[in-house]
């Protein structure tokens, strides 16, 4: 166990933040319960003073086959996570290129990309150093309760790496900002999708600051280029607060403040 200073302001996805103090946990440390884990800070937006901030180390990046399950340490990156699904004839993890962050951000998030989501696919998932199969877990869109800390996940294995299925996803994605944002800012209400709600309002486009909704998509809170906490919350705000007065509809926040 050690420290490490991270300057969210160039390692968050959004771009924003300040040089805070992360404990790095190792293999074999007693994990703390008073400290928020982050991963990759792919759906993270970091206030000035955020709560005592923990992340797995390196020692929870790995592979290991056996029995015909796939194990993944929680820290693993998604982009090593495809190219090992690649390289391996692997089926499953196609949709997970070029999601952002790590293996333990999609499954605290059931992260995916429309129909395919990681607790389609998923076995298992260390919690507190217990393995507890995915039925016992409470899931659904983008939601897991794991109730602890996740180290590590078992998937069984599948032959079958499609680059078509890859590529076709990708294209799903394309209208996607290539600004720093934090991905969807909310999540989609049944039947319905976040960034029509928002455009419907008259706020894509619309920017505080150095924080705008974006003119791609209007669900991506963007950074252009030296955006603040407070501007980026304001945005957020009043997206909520446009939408309930029109439609009657209360979003849910992707992104996670801290």
């Amino acid at each position: 166990m050690y420290t490490k200073i991270i300057d969210f302001s160039k390692y968050s996805s959004i771009k924003i933040g300040q040089p805070t103090e992360v404990l790095m946990i190792e293999k074999g440390d007693a994990i703390p319960d008073d400290r928020y884990l982050i991963g990759g800070a792919n759906n993270l937006l970091v206030s000035p003073a955020p709560p005592p901030l923990m992340m797995l180390s390196k020692d929870f990046a790995y592979f290991n086959e056996e029995n015909g399950m796939l194990e993944i340490g929680a820290a693993t990156p998604t982009g090593r996570m495809v190219s090992y699904a690649k390289k391996h004839d692997i089926a499953g993890f196609e949709f997970c290129a070029k999601l952002p962050g790590t293996l333990g951000g999609m499954l605290a998030m059931n992260a995916g990309v429309k129909s395919y989501e990681i607790f389609n696919i998923l076995h298992s998932i260390q919690i507190n150093e217990e393995w507890i199969e995915k039925d016992e877990i409470a899931y659904g869109y983008r939601f897991a309760k794991l109730n602890g800390i996740a180290t590590a996940a078992r998937f069984e294995m599948k032959k079958g790496y499609s680059q078509e299925l890859l590529e076709e996803l990708l294209h799903l994605r394309n209208n996607q900002p290539s600004d720093p944002s934090a991905g969807s800012a909310f999540k989609n209400p049944p039947g319905d999708a976040a960034g029509r709600l928002i455009e419907a309002v008259g706020l894509k486009g619309y920017r505080k600051g150095d924080m705008a909704w974006s003119e791609i998509h209007a669900n991506f809170l963007v950074n252009l280029r030296g955006g603040k906490y407070e501007d980026a919350v304001y945005l957020l705000e009043l997206a909520k607060k446009k939408v309930f007065e029109k439609f009657g509809i209360r979003l849910q926040e992707e992104i996670k403040r801290l």
